[in-house]
């Protein structure tokens, strides 16, 4: 069996605040495991299928412009 540190106490705050949530993400960064770092590669048009966009949303999208409304 393996000895695991003691729980830290945690104060209880009903409010929380931006220290209590480092300390719980302090306190659950060991559980985490990152990901190995994928580089992202485009994909062909051509192998995008399947995708249906309903019509109302194409010409909302379409009346919008580039930069935003």
């Amino acid at each position: 069996m393996t000895n695991l540190p003691a729980p830290v106490p945690v104060p209880a705050d009903p409010e929380g605040g931006l220290a209590s949530l480092r300390g719980d993400c302090a306190r659950m960064a060991p559980h985490w495991a990152a990901p190995a770092r994928d580089s992202a590669r485009p994909v062909s048009p051509a192998l995008i299928h399947g995708v249906t966009v309903p019509p109302a949303s194409a010409r909302l999208l379409e009346a919008m412009s580039d930069y935003g409304d």
